[in-house]
């Protein structure tokens, strides 16, 4: 049986290599982020490229920009004169996105907005091609729920961490709202009749949704 992390390095071996600013801020990050395993990284940086890349999106929404490489790597999909808005609440973040948006030669595509996510999504006038959820777990039921007509037809809606180090098999604690709040959110898509869907086992499991 061959091991998990050979597998993974086979992996990184054999796709797109990761290129020269995403390497830089995955270095960056890891030196000086608290919290700094929920940085995408390669392999799931390079599926969230693809992806946006075969849905050419003229405007994506993210929630939850961290250092902002999940938002270079959908970027790259975007139709010439798309958007890209990437909300994050920590404003400590702010300028370490920033600065690598401006590496990665992005910065004119993306918009940049502070604070919960949930009380910026009802303001926002624009309407979606592409969004992206990896945000505060809890909350990602309210996150389905807040964007979800603000999703073209047609539109896609990838959301990550849903299989959760597997505790998505167990039966949460009380005061586990992280577990509570993915599980909550799978078992909202499995009954949606609005969607079509397929849980990917990538990394730590990504759902892509797509609204009829």
């Amino acid at each position: 049986m061959y091991r998990l992390k050979e597998i993974d390095k086979y992996i990184l071996n054999h796709i797109e290599p990761e290129d020269e600013v995403l390497k830089e801020l995955n270095r960056e990050t890891h030196l000086k982020v608290l919290g700094a395993r929920m940085i995408s990284g390669h392999l799931q940086g390079q599926v969230l490229s693809m992806l946006s890349k075969m849905i050419r999106p003229k405007t994506i929404l993210e929630l939850g920009t961290f250092t902002g490489y999940s938002a270079i790597c959908l970027a790259k999909g975007l139709q010439k004169g798309g958007k890209l808005i990437t909300i994050e609440i920590d404003d400590e973040l702010e300028g370490f996105a920033k600065k690598y948006f401006g590496k990665a030669g992005i910065q004119h595509k993306i918009e940049q907005r502070i604070g919960p996510a949930l009380e910026i999504i009802p303001i926002l006038t624009e309407t979606f091609d592409l969004v992206f959820i990896d945000a505060h777990k809890p909350e990602y039921p309210a996150y389905y729920n807040a964007v979800f007509e603000k999703v073209n037809s047609g539109g896609y809606i990838i959301a990550d961490n849903t299989l959760w180090s597997g505790k998505v098999l167990e039966n949460p604690a009380e005061d586990d709202f992280q577990s509570q709040g993915i599980i909550c959110f799978n078992d909202m898509v499995r009954n949606d009749g609005r969607v079509e869907k397929v849980i990917l086992p990538l990394r730590d499991g990504m759902t892509i949704i797509r609204k009829k």
